[in-house]
């Protein structure tokens, strides 16, 4: 929690007047575009959904958009689909990005946070700084939009959704605007990049000829109200362990009632997304 934040600086939109990152936007929103409808066949679900979202909604309110994790380029190729404006540093979404990965030096450090990358250490829990940096990009009125893997690593097994980490469930809590959160399912990105294709090793660029499937629900609805008088009572369970968290002075929740209200959110999310897995696969058994 002590630890700062990495090239915060390169992140932010005045960076040398924005040219920086136009460049490496407009460049990655290219080569995904290209990836996902040039090289390999797409099939989107309800995508109107997303594009509405992202070019109009209710003003201040961000936007929270959470999926699955098949690859180490599900973000950004699941943005390049027809219409989608990948190219626009303005509508870009900011993302939370595995620090061991993207992170790795000062030079990736620098191209991904021009990206709108937000570093996370997995095991960091969800009160480490780049999680608060997180809340503070949802939080940015109009142009709070955030993109979240909430399973927490990639996992290209063509099974049911895992058990989600809290974190993203704690930005929904801590946000100052309750958030629109909206999930995406997708398929076929494993296919695209996967983790072992040659000497257990991913492949040095995406692969053609596959078929990408790309789900987008509904938003989800979360009765915060509700669910936090519940958590109120909670709280009062004193047999719970405890491991320091910071309680949310706006809303009087002590860690308890945070641990009640983040696995309840999760569950809520993992199932929607499950049942948008499940939905998918009945379209490819139609299909065939």
């Amino acid at each position: 929690m002590g630890k700062g934040r990495t090239l915060e600086w390169a992140a932010r939109a005045s960076h040398l007047y924005g040219i920086p990152r136009r460049l490496i936007i407009t460049s990655v929103g290219a080569f995904a575009k290209a990836v996902v409808t040039l090289f390999n066949t797409t099939t989107v679900h309800n995508g109107d959904n997303r594009l509405h979202l992202v070019r109009s909604r209710p003003p201040g309110v961000p936007l929270l958009t959470v999926s699955n994790h098949m690859s180490t380029l599900d973000d950004p190729l699941m943005w390049g689909f027809k219409d989608f404006p990948i190219t626009d540093p303005k509508l870009a979404r900011w993302v939370l990005a595995a620090e061991d990965i993207c992170f790795k030096n000062t030079v990736l450090s620098y191209f991904f946070r021009l990206g709108k990358c937000i570093p996370v250490t997995r095991v960091g829990g969800i009160y480490q700084e780049h999680m608060n940096e997180a809340l503070e990009r949802l939080s940015d009125g109009e142009m709070g939009m955030l993109h979240t893997f909430p399973e927490g690593k990639v996992s290209q097994e063509d099974g049911p959704i895992r058990r989600l980490k809290w974190g993203t469930a704690s930005l929904i809590t801590r946000a100052p605007v309750t958030p629109i959160v909206l999930p995406i399912f997708h398929h076929g990105f494993h296919q695209v990049m996967p983790e072992d294709f040659l000497f257990g090793r991913r492949p040095p660029f995406p692969l053609i000829n596959k078929h990408i499937k790309i789900i987008v629900g509904e938003p989800i609805e979360f009765d915060l109200p509700g669910l936090r008088k519940i958590a109120l009572l909670e709280s009062h369970n004193e047999s719970e362990p405890r491991l320091g968290w910071p309680r949310i002075a706006r809303h009087g929740l002590d860690e308890v009632a945070q641990r009640y209200l983040y696995s309840n959110i999760s569950e809520k999310i993992q199932t929607v997304l499950e049942s948008l897995r499940q939905y998918g696969n009945s379209i490819s058994k139609q299909r065939d």
